[in-house]
This record gives structure tokens, C-alpha cells and sequence, in this order.
């Protein structure tokens, strides 16, 4: 590593303020993020709390439109490689499910800044947040139904039918993770009446699958 690229005020390098000033700018967008939607965030905005001046912005991003995908891609990426671990019980898939849902309050209590912005944007005015927001879902669902293949008897479904089992499955998923959003966080007993729901859900979608008859 040369010594012209390490600064001795900071004692890092540029590689490592760049990357510093980047997540400045995600957090800056997210804690705005809070109060508005994400069409009416400007650039101006984010640079200030960022506390960074307004051309810098492109030096991390091409647009505003990039940051928020960039946000999606944060916001889904961790929880996708959460869930795949609670996935990796190899009893049934009934065990799962608990597991799953655990996971998924906690993720959402740890990251409840990203989980508002998803929420919010899942239905919100810029189209090409919205259909991110729809494709990571969707890889969600795929990688659920990969995983449900391997459980007996859905080791003979088709697979468009484990996709349409997986999606069931996300979508309460995503419910809940709303549901926790909007509970008041003074009232504990709210809370758990939304998880107890949401594992009767779960369980109730996987209860018809012993008597599905998968067309292959």
C-alpha cells in the first residue's frame, strides 16, 4: 500500500473514505426516508445530512434512482441469507415456519429504517423502485420453492406449482413484516398476536399440501 494513498489525519485510505462517504449518503437517504416518500427525496436533501456538498453525490452514484436501488438490493440481501440458514433445517418444513417467522421480526426490528422504505415503495410512485422491489421477491420465492423441492411430497411437484406454494408463503411473509411496522411499539401483546398470525398462516398454506396433486 503506497503512503500517499493512507492520509495521516484520518489513517485511512481513499478507498476507505470513499466507502465511508457512500454509506453516508445510504443512511442519510434512509433516516429521511423515515418521514417521506421516496419521489419527493431530493438530492440536496441527502447530500446535507450526508454532510457532503452536492457534487460529491456523483462520485458514489449516477442518480438518485441508483441510491434507492442500491437501498433495495441492502435492504433484501442480508434477510434473503438469514432465512436460507433457517431453511437449512432438514427435518420438514413445518419446522421451518417458526423459524423463519422468528427470524424475519427480529431482521425487521434490527432494519425497521430499510423494511419502512420497502413498505412505503412496494406501492409508491417511481416505477422503477417498485419493480425491484417485485423482482426481489420474487428471487425470494424462487429460492423458497428450490428449497421446498427437496421436502417429501413436494419432491413431486411441479415447478410451477412449488412457485405458487413459495409465493403464498412470501407474501404472508412480507404481511407480517408490515404488520410489526405498524404495531405500537408500547404495546408487547400487539406484537405477539401479529407473529402467533402469522405462523397460522404458514401453517394453514402447507396444512393442503399432503392433498395437492401436483400436474407435472
Amino acid at each position: 500500500m503506497s503512503v500517499h494513498d493512507r492520509t495521516p489525519e484520518l489513517g485511512a485510505t481513499r478507498q476507505e473514505r470513499k466507502q465511508r462517504t457512500r454509506q453516508a449518503l445510504l443512511d442519510a437517504a434512509l433516516e429521511l426516508l423515515e418521514e417521506q416518500s421516496f419521489s419527493s427525496l431530493s438530492l440536496r436533501q441527502v447530500t446535507r445530512t450526508a454532510g457532503i456538498v452536492p457534487t460529491a453525490f456523483y462520485r458514489h452514484f449516477e442518480d438518485m434512482e441508483e441510491l434507492g436501488l442500491v437501498l433495495i438490493d441492502e435492504s433484501f440481501r442480508t434477510l434473503r441469507a438469514m432465512i436460507r440458514a433457517a431453511r437449512a433445517d432438514r427435518r420438514t418444513y413445518e419446522h421451518v415456519i417458526p423459524n423463519s417467522v422468528e427470524i424475519l421480526v427480529g431482521y425487521v426490528h434490527e432494519h425497521h429504517t430499510h423494511f419502512r422504505f420497502i413498505a412505503r415503495e412496494r406501492f409508491g410512485g417511481v416505477a422503477s423502485l417498485r419493480h425491484a422491489i417485485r423482482a426481489e421477491i420474487r428471487l425470494f420465492a424462487s429460492d423458497l420453492a428450490t428449497d421446498l423441492a427437496r421436502f417429501p411430497p413436494l419432491e413431486r411437484w411441479s415447478t410451477e406449482d412449488l412457485q405458487l406454494l413459495a409465493g403464498l408463503m412470501v407474501n404472508a411473509m412480507v404481511s407480517t413484516a408490515e404488520a410489526i411496522l405498524d404495531a405500537p411499539p408500547e404495546d408487547p401483546a400487539a406484537e405477539a398476536d401479529i407473529i402467533a398470525t402469522a405462523k397460522r398462516q404458514l401453517r394453514m398454506i402447507v396444512l393442503g399440501v399432503p392433498a395437492w396433486r401436483s400436474s407435472q
